[in-house]
């Protein structure tokens, strides 16, 4: 049974920034006029956002907890195509290899998988890039965008080797209902990110972004992801497509860096900004996580109708509720569900869990490049 006991842990100094709202000649995304002969940039006038410090300007670091993450997703390279496919395509084109729950349950996660992907990297590259006033946090996100591009590839190199619809794999997103609720859930919460005329600065478009971040890495990589990765591991632990479960090992081990930074921003923003975190805004958070936890159960109920051995809905629903109150408490918020325990103990397997402590807690420094990990 994994250890979720939270080690005492020293808070960080909060150093006040020299934050200003964000400016509209470019400054703030690094494009703006150069400022001859300016003044070197110090690290207490670096914050994570609205600050008019040079973003350009990785040195000195403030955050080390960021850069220390974009070198642990730097050892934690890999590419699909080092994984072998044959065992799966040969299982995938038996005729009794697998029953007709497990092949639903596949095909709609490599569904929700293959667009979700670009979804996130889309948020990433229209929203949070331009808004994060940060560059080793900005010099991170650039390494989790190429992890996103690299997964979207995990996802057609899969498609290709097993044979499958192309159309209908990567538009499912759009065609079942469960996986269509969820993608229009998270875009609402970045579509009025990307408008070119949205600015940082004020208390509601500053909560805005704080929303943002939460409903993409809390509740879409901190949450929806992990039904995901339980249902395929389950079948690798089974020997059943073991290519499969060997790729969505490392996208998870990928995934937890994710959700460690986007924790860590979120949790740093709130340090540097604490009249953003009111009452109200905490309990939306909290609804956030709920209706969250509701469409995965709705998705897993659709992806499972009848279950198969060692995994079905309700265990799904259970672990979903285990994963929300598990979140909350990374985001300094009390549980949203009853106290309940992790029905996939298992999943520690794939990935020591107790690496999702945010920089308050520890550090990630145990990741591996793709090619030293083992799947056993």
């Amino acid at each position: 049974m994994l250890d979720w006991s939270e080690p005492n842990s020293q808070k960080p100094t909060i150093m006040p920034p020299a934050a200003l709202p964000a400016d509209t000649d470019g400054h703030a995304a690094g494009l703006g006029a150069i400022s001859r002969g300016a003044g070197r940039v110090s690290v207490d006038e670096k914050a994570m956002i609205n600050c008019r410090a040079d973003v350009n300007q990785l040195l000195p670091l403030k955050y080390r907890w960021a850069w220390e993450k974009y070198l642990a997703g730097c050892n934690n390279h890999w590419m699909p195509t080092e994984v072998s496919m044959q065992a799966d395509i040969a299982l995938w084109k038996s005729r009794d290899g697998l029953t007709e729950d497990e092949r639903r349950s596949i095909k709609r996660n490599l569904g929700f998988f293959a667009a979700s992907e670009s979804l996130v990297a889309n948020n990433i590259v229209l929203a949070i890039y331009r808004h994060l006033t940060n560059p080793e946090c900005r010099q991170y996100l650039l390494r989790q965008a190429f992890e996103e591009a690299v997964h979207t590839h995990t996802f057609q190199y899969i498609v290709e080797s097993l044979g499958l619809d192309e159309g209908e794999l990567f538009n499912m997103y759009r065609e079942v209902p469960s996986i269509t609720d969820k993608a229009a859930w998270a875009l609402k919460h970045t579509q009025h990110l990307d408008d070119p005329d949205f600015k940082t600065g004020t208390l509601e478009t500053d909560q805005a972004f704080l929303r943002d971040l939460i409903a993409f890495y809390v509740c879409f990589e901190g949450m929806w992801f992990y039904t995901g990765f339980a249902q395929i591991l389950s079948l690798g632990r089974r020997n059943k497509m073991v290519g499969i479960a060997e790729q969505y090992q490392y996208i998870l081990r990928d995934e937890s860096i994710h959700l460690n930074f986007g924790i860590d921003v979120i949790n740093q923003i709130k340090a540097e900004n604490p009249h953003l975190w009111t009452r109200a805004f905490q309990d939306e958070v909290r609804q956030m996580l709920t209706d969250a936890a509701s469409l995965e159960a709705a998705y897993g109920r659709d992806t499972m109708p009848r279950g198969f051995l060692g995994l079905n809905a309700a265990l799904c629903e259970q672990y979903m509720h285990f994963i929300a109150n598990r979140r909350c408490a990374q985001l300094g918020l009390g549980p949203v569900f009853a106290e309940t325990e992790n029905p996939f103990p298992w999943m520690s397997e794939a990935m020591d869990l107790k690496k999702e402590k945010n920089f308050f807690e520890t550090r990630v420094i145990e990741y591996q490049n793709g090619g030293a990990l083992n799947w056993e």
